[in-house]
Parts: C-alpha cells; sequence; structure tokens
C-alpha cells in the first residue's frame, strides 16, 4: 500500500497500516510541521489537506486515506511552480500572525483549503472558518486579517 504526500508516493510499512495519518505522518514519513494537539480532531493542530479538503489527521486512519493525495503544511507551497510561499503563508508573514508557533500548521492548512473553496469570502464567513481552530496565544484576530489579506490580494484559485 502507497500513500502519495507532498505529491510523493511513500510505501506504508505494516506497523503504520492501522495508524493515524498524523502518527504516519510525522513518525514514519517524517514531516513533523504537522502537529500533535489534541487528539481528539478538536484543536486543529493536526490539519492537513486529503485531496484539498481539510482534514484532522489525528482522526484520519491510514488505511482510510486510499488512492487520495495528502498535502502538508511541509508540501503546501510545492504547487507553486516559482517555489515561493503559499499565498496564504506570504499573508501569514504580512499580518506577523505566529506568536508560540504551534497551532500556525493547521490554521495555514484550514485557510488555504477554505479560500480554495470561497476565495472572496466575507469576514463573518473567515470567521465561521476558522472557528474550529484553536490558538493558545489568542492570534485569532491576526489569522483572519491574513486570511482576508490572502483572499483580497486575489492569489487563490477556487476549485470545485
Amino acid at each position: 500500500m502507497n500513500i502519495e504526500i507532498n505529491g510523493k508516493p511513500i510505501s506504508v510499512s505494516k506497523d503504520f497500516e492501522d495508524a493515524t495519518l498524523l502518527d504516519f505522518i510525522r513518525d514514519f514519513a517524517g514531516l513533523k510541521g504537522t502537529k500533535f494537539g489534541c487528539g481528539m480532531g478538536l484543536c486543529g493542530a493536526c490539519t492537513v489537506h486529503i485531496d484539498d479538503v481539510a482534514a484532522r489527521s489525528c482522526q484520519v486512519l491510514v488505511e482510510e486515506v486510499g488512492d487520495q493525495s495528502v498535502t502538508t503544511i511541509e508540501g503546501l507551497a510545492m504547487a507553486d511552480p516559482a517555489g515561493s510561499f503559499h499565498p496564504v503563508q506570504q499573508a501569514w508573514i504580512e499580518e506577523s500572525v505566529p506568536q508560540c508557533g504551534y497551532c500556525q500548521p493547521g490554521q495555514i492548512m484550514t485557510a488555504a483549503a477554505f479560500l480554495n473553496r470561497n476565495p472572496n469570502p466575507s469576514n463573518k464567513e473567515i470567521k465561521q472558518a476558522m472557528n474550529g481552530n484553536l490558538c493558545r496565544c489568542g492570534t485569532y484576530e491576526r489569522i483572519r486579517k491574513a486570511v482576508a489579506r490572502a483572499a483580497r490580494e486575489g492569489k487563490i484559485n477556487a476549485r470545485n
């Protein structure tokens, strides 16, 4: 069995077939950007994209991924041919969002998937979309500003 992570097929060893996607990403694939937060899908720290849809990787088993493509925070910018930051990552920098930074990969992955579906959101829609991601430092206002900035600058292409 193989899983495609960030565009690369990775063979799943027998030891990880019944593991969570989070454990596989961190412990087998060695990608440490995706964080373990609560382990119950409540905080959003472990958010990745599965076929461009935000998913809590602590709640998905490796065997459930199948032929779907997984993108982690490390692979988010890889889709850019210029190799620069993803527009959401760039907005995060410009708005000085991170404080401790622990939740930021999950926040960014949630925002990127949301803007792929809704590239011109209202402030209310941004707040609703980001509501399920917790930030211990309370940078919610900066997070919302960064999502709005990425949308406003028109760098996100909507996908259906």
